[in-house]
């Protein structure tokens, strides 16, 4: 996307809309600017028609556009709403929402926050595509909508054209990784900065259902996972991640898991990629400097990680958001795999 000319995206406001998810998508892409301090976003709203549309709270929303407007959107969210009828009760649109969808262009990109991903996948939007929701919410969708691959464990998922994510906090997540798919991980950094949330949680990681928390007066894995940020570029092992927090592997391992949701290989991994990521799109090491800086040694490993994250090569990346970047020269091909993580593995 050109920063000359700001991506629309259209909110579409339903009945019973909460308004905390309704404000996600204009608080995130209102933050994103781009290097001179031009919004890179247009945030507006349309309902079903112009005018008062109801919230789950003691207050209603006043609405300027109507349905028309999703014609003219780059991008259409569809907010939770707790009031979404034969949608929610029957898998099927109502023939006035159905009307209003029909004016999106083919192409939009479709995203929809918590119990809104009912609306697209009654349209029919995400038949054979992966999607989640609210995990209360999972096992009633999927019973609804067999057609779509609901994975019930995730904050969010990314199918390219169509983007959905689980409740509340995930559409901040979502909102946030569509900006740094969009425009980089420094742009999203300075959103999620100004909106004081962390800037990136991967949509993969598990939405903790029915995990019970550790207790207050039992140590955290905090200090541990400080520590390994300082140090991704060096080898880490378990049991130097465990000594940090003077807990035996095991016990580690298992609060790891209760805290982030994932173990602390994966959550490693995480890290170095983003850590790639940064460096891929600020500097122009060659291939083999960034897979040392990030930790992942090789070239290779570096590949084969950016790969399996972002969906395309190191070199692909960089070229999106560093298009004068020069082409990697044939010196630094990938040189055979290394371990990312020596000794003994994170798992």
């Amino acid at each position: 996307m050109e920063s000359q000319q700001a991506h629309r995206v259209v909110v579409l406001a339903l009945t019973g809309l909460l308004p905390f998810e309704l404000g996600i998508p204009h608080r995130i892409f209102g933050r994103a600017k781009d290097p001179a301090g031009r919004p890179l976003y247009e945030i507006l709203t349309c309902g079903l028609a112009p005018g008062p549309v109801r919230t789950d709270a003691d207050f209603a929303i006043h609405v300027e556009h109507g349905p028309e407007l999703l014609a003219t959107a780059d991008t259409v969210v569809v907010p939770a709403s707790y009031e979404l009828g034969p949608v929610h009760e029957e898998g099927r649109l109502t023939d006035e929402l159905a009307a209003a969808l029909a004016h999106i262009r083919p192409g939009t990109r479709l995203v929809s926050i918590c119990t809104g991903g009912y609306v697209l996948a009654a349209a029919g939007f995400l038949d054979g595509r992966p999607a989640t929701t609210h995990w209360a919410s999972a096992e009633h969708f999927q019973r609804l909508f067999p057609a779509v691959r609901v994975d019930p464990d995730v904050l969010y998922t990314d199918d390219g054209d169509v983007l959905t994510s689980a409740g509340v906090a995930a559409g901040v997540d979502l909102c946030l990784h569509i900006v740094r798919r969009d425009h980089g991980t420094a742009v999203a950094n300075e959103v999620a900065r100004r909106t004081v949330v962390p800037p990136h949680r991967e949509g993969g990681q598990a939405q903790f259902i029915a995990r019970p928390m550790p207790e207050p007066q039992l140590a955290t894995t905090t200090a541990a996972r400080a520590w390994v940020l300082d140090r991704l570029h060096e080898p880490l092992r378990l049991t130097d991640l465990a000594r940090q927090e003077a807990m035996s592997v095991r016990t580690f391992t298992r609060r790891f898991r209760e805290e982030s949701g994932v173990s602390p290989g994966q959550w490693i991994v995480g890290r170095r990629v983003e850590r790639a990521r940064q460096l891929l799109e600020q500097t122009e090491l060659p291939m083999e400097q960034v897979a040392r800086d990030s930790g992942f040694g090789t070239a290779q490993s570096l590949r084969k990680h950016v790969q399996a994250a972002l969906g395309v090569s190191p070199t692909a990346y960089r070229r999106t958001f560093r298009p004068a970047a020069a082409t990697e020269p044939a010196g630094n091909l990938p040189s055979p795999d290394g371990p990312s993580v020596d000794a003994r593995p994170v798992h």
